[in-house]
């Protein structure tokens, strides 16, 4: 199996619901975002997708975030802006931009700090996907 990450960033607020605590008010960080994909195959060209692609695809979605107040996101607004729901978001998001069926997302990991992150891997028969190339 074969897997790329492309490691891309976004500044946002957020307030968490219901944990305790400081993170329950109003507060910011320079989230980190990697996105991860996976092919058993690689294309004809030796690659599994073009990083450029992979980047443009992870811009537009944190576009989305960047330099706003998470919890003003209708995805949000039933679901707490944590780190885990962020990743969610983000891996769905990509996975429906994938048009080939041999590729998948295999994770995407988004930091809050240098030392604290949260990972989704989505069901493991959406990780592997089937060579087909």
């Amino acid at each position: 199996m074969y897997e790329v990450t492309i490691r891309q960033s976004f500044s946002a607020a957020h307030k968490l619901k219901e944990i305790g605590g400081a993170c329950e008010k109003l507060h910011g960080h320079n989230f980190i975002v990697e996105v991860s994909l996976c092919s058993a195959a690689l294309s004809d060209t030796g690659i599994l997708i073009d990083f450029r692609i992979l980047r443009q695809w992870t811009d537009e979605i944190l576009n989305e975030f960047d330099h706003k107040c998470l919890n003003d996101i209708t995805y949000f607004k039933d679901a707490s802006p944590s780190s885990e729901n962020i990743a969610r978001f983000i891996y769905d998001r990509i996975a429906e931009k994938i048009k080939e069926d041999n590729l998948a997302v295999s994770r995407v990991t988004v930091w809050e700090s240098e030392d604290a992150r949260a990972s989704y891997c989505g069901n493991s028969h959406d990780r592997y996907p089937k060579s087909k190339r």
